[in-house]
């Protein structure tokens, strides 16, 4: 079923700011229900988990749900869902725990497309532990991360690979299955960074083929934190640094000090926003968010379409996103512009898309684009015709060299009905 986007952007505060939003690779707007939900979590009694009073009772049921929640959007179980301060922490967390057990000659594999928190914490913990790092290309002129460029840097050596799911810069989506087949043979555990991919797809932890997984709630439609899941039996052999009165039962081992529970029921009340995308999905939780889902890709499927099409008419576009299975988040440079510059003028239009190399410095270089990286846009379940109309047109403007200008604020046009069927200033690092 097509998506209503005109009733999914009334219920986004935000978007009444007037602006073309492409910025949601870094982390999305909030829905007034997620809003809601963080709201009345701390405006209702609330202290430290536990069973006999109120607050402790409030504390313990928002954990609850905020795991099971989870386990349904992730495809897997309530007890191997942990939560963070970030996926970046999770990631030093989880590269810290496993490297006790790496010894000199032992080797790591990461690649050359992820994003950096998916490299640096393995880099550092494999030098800790005198460990090897090997490095996975990819194809800078298709984009693709194939099978054959991570089995030629697999050995019987080899204790973990990580992956992205999806590329933050280009889109890029490996076949993780295939990947995880090759991982899995030569006995190495197959770490996934679905950040981003989380924001597009359906996640199924044994599909993917992950032994762990992160994802990050802020990059579909929720709170800032962060998100680790991972085979149960793998979890229950992992032992963390932890406070010796703190509980060691899987998952709560992981979490260090109190859980921010404003943040935890906000996260279950964007996966609840998520499952409803499609009003006409019906069953279980897990099945609302696949039905939705699905209907999410076909909307974006269809914008991303239109941007493409609309960008190869603009000569002077170079667009850097080109691998056949790919999410609706384009990389682009503009010849005779720098990306910032770029960026800057698409702001005085009302179009929010920032430039940057988004922490993807390892691969941002490998296409030979530096520092200064690209113009990202990337499209969310808010996103719509209009929006793609507004980016092209100021594009336009400035190949074309007019200096026509809108004030940033200025309200977007009139809003049309719009489904599926229809057709960061400065050069300052942006996190993600």
């Amino acid at each position: 079923m097509a998506l209503d986007i005109a009733a999914i952007r009334a219920q986004i505060p935000a978007l009444k700011s007037g602006s073309a939003r492409f910025d949601a690779p870094g982390g999305t707007q909030v829905p007034q229900p997620v809003v809601d939900a963080v709201a009345a979590a701390m405006t209702a009694p609330l202290a430290n988990r536990g069973r006999t009073t109120e607050g402790e009772r409030n504390a313990d049921r928002i954990v609850v749900e905020a795991r099971a929640a989870l386990a349904d959007l992730l495809g897997t179980t309530p007890e191997t869902v942990v939560f963070g301060r970030s996926a970046t922490q999770l990631a030093y967390d989880l590269s810290r725990m496993l490297a006790k057990t790496w010894r000199p000659g032992d080797e790591v594999v990461v690649t050359r497309l992820d994003h950096d928190s998916n490299i640096r914490p393995w880099v550092q913990a494999a030098a800790s532990a005198g460990a090897t790092v090997r490095w996975a290309d990819f194809d800078p002129v298709t984009g693709e991360l194939r099978p054959e460029h991570v089995q030629a840097v697999l050995s019987p050596r080899t204790r973990l690979v990580a992956v992205t799911a999806a590329s933050n810069l280009i889109g890029t989506r490996p076949d993780l299955p295939a990947l995880s087949a090759l991982v899995h043979e030569v006995g190495a555990l197959f770490h996934v960074d679905a950040v981003h991919y989380a924001s597009h797809a359906v996640v199924d932890l044994a599909a993917l083929g992950a032994d762990t997984l992160v994802v990050s709630p802020y990059k579909w439609l929720g709170p800032h934190l962060g998100v680790l899941t991972g085979r149960a039996e793998l979890l229950r052999t992992l032992r963390p640094d932890k406070l010796l009165p703190s509980s060691d039962a899987v998952p709560e081992r992981f979490e260090l000090g109190t859980l921010p529970y404003e943040l935890l029921a906000g996260t279950r009340a964007a996966v609840d926003f998520l499952a409803g995308l499609d009003p006409a999905a019906r069953g279980g939780r897990r099945e609302r968010l696949i039905a939705s889902f699905a209907a999410l890709e076909g909307h974006e499927e269809t914008l991303r379409d239109r941007l493409e099409r609309g960008l190869a008419r603009l000569g002077a576009v170079t667009v850097h996103t080109r691998a056949e299975r790919r999410t609706p988040t384009l990389l682009f440079t503009v010849a005779g512009h720098a990306p910032a510059d770029v960026s800057r003028h698409l702001a005085r239009h009302g179009v929010d898309a920032p430039a940057g190399s988004f922490y993807a410095v390892e691969a941002a270089h490998r296409l030979g684009l530096g520092v200064e990286g690209g113009v990202r846009v990337g499209l969310a379940p808010y996103s719509d015709a209009d929006d793609v109309d507004r980016l092209l047109a100021a594009l336009a403007a400035l190949v074309e060299g007019r200096g026509t200008r809108t004030r940033p604020g200025t309200p977007r046009p009139p809003a049309r009905r719009t489904d599926a069927r229809c057709g960061t200033e400065g050069t300052a690092e942006v996190t993600s």
